[in-house]
């Protein structure tokens, strides 16, 4: 299938080999979905990196944060009645659900969008606490005047939620706790408030009732939210017929707030849509795309630690061009470019 996305030439722009693991013992697995922003004339990415312990025969072992903050080693043998390791990314040992790497965030920076580095003076975040036992994923960056919000999913045995972290100058920050609680994730707040509030779009999710789809809430402060709307369903028969979430911030055009999403089928394999929401109601959904706008197709894309997959939660806008930074493959971090007027010609309007 034909999409409209303009990648990179220099794609993949990050691999694993490219970085440090974060300390002894660990191995990087995965660059994932980073969080985009402008700051100081510079473009940053805030990278999920995902780390885990090389396999020795007969064994399996999974990171977990123990109560001091500390990474600690879990071994369970393979031949262990209790363990199921069918899937790459989550195992499942004596009931309880475990991921098979531990994930934190860090800083990247480039003059050109193209090529990043890691700056010796910025932080890397970890998690923090017993919500954020199994790490932190998945970071959404959001700019409202001189203030950025972080939010990311928050991973323990507790459950997935959704973590908040506030900085003005990416040295210090302002802990928010979990802003929504278990089970929900793809949280990525609006970057103007409307009627003097905030918003944002978020992914609750359900496995008996309902399913997983977008929802929008509001606050008046960006720590409590509410009255929650549920606005994007999967469809059966199409590309997002098994779960839909929403990528970066919204985006303000003449139309609305556009905003891209992915979306996956029941083979797991997770390509790019777009919406488009009313700019004075951002819950009334005015138009969708039918086909994706973006389908895994090259080899980056189709080949990694979990194949057929491009997922984005952050973007840089400029004028017509959107310039997307995606996860490929769960294994690499990848860009390209999109017409914005290319992608509003694409949205089929929904029928009241």
């Amino acid at each position: 299938m034909k999409d409209i996305a303009q990648r990179f030439p220099e794609n993949p722009l990050l691999l694993p080999k490219d970085l440090k693991p974060s300390s002894d013992g660990l191995q990087i697995i995965s660059l994932l979905n980073p969080g985009v922003f402008s700051f100081e004339d510079k473009i940053w990415l805030l990278v999920r990196v995902a780390e885990g312990v090389a396999r020795k025969e007969g064994a399996i072992f999974f990171p977990a944060l123990n109560a001091t903050g500390n990474t600690e080693i879990i071994e369970v043998p393979l031949n262990d009645p209790d363990l199921i390791a069918t899937d790459a990314r989550v195992i499942k040992y004596k009931g309880l659900n475990y991921l098979t790497t531990i994930s934190h965030l860090r800083l990247l920076s480039s003059d050109d969008g193209i090529y990043f580095h890691e700056p010796d003076f910025t932080p890397s975040l970890f998690g923090k606490g017993y919500l954020e036992r199994f790490g932190i994923e998945d970071c959404r960056v959001t700019q409202i005047d001189d203030t950025y919000y972080l939010t990311y999913t928050a991973v323990s045995d507790s459950g997935i939620g959704v973590g908040l972290q506030i900085t003005r100058d990416w040295q210090h920050f302002e802990s928010g706790g979990m802003i929504l609680p278990p089970h929900n994730k793809d949280c990525a707040i609006f970057e103007e408030k409307i009627g003097g509030k905030f918003y944002c779009l978020h992914r609750p999710s359900s496995k008996e009732i309902g399913g997983n789809y977008i929802w929008l809430a509001e606050s008046s402060d960006g720590l409590q939210w509410g009255n929650h709307k549920c606005l994007i369903k999967t469809r059966p028969g199409l590309w997002d017929s098994s779960r839909v979430g929403a990528g970066a911030a919204p985006i303000r055009t003449e139309r609305g707030w556009l905003e891209i999403y992915h979306g996956a089928n029941a083979e797991q394999q997770y390509c790019l849509g777009a919406f488009l929401m009313d700019l004075e109601e951002p819950s009334k959904v005015i138009a969708r795309t039918v086909e994706p706008i973006m389908v895994p197709t090259e080899a980056y894309e189709l080949s990694g630690f979990f194949g057929y997959v491009v997922f984005t939660n952050g973007h840089v806008v400029e004028g017509d061009r959107l310039t997307v930074y995606y996860g490929a493959a769960d294994e690499f971090v990848c860009g390209a470019h999109f017409s914005i007027s290319e992608i509003l010609s694409k949205l089929a309007i929904i029928q009241a």
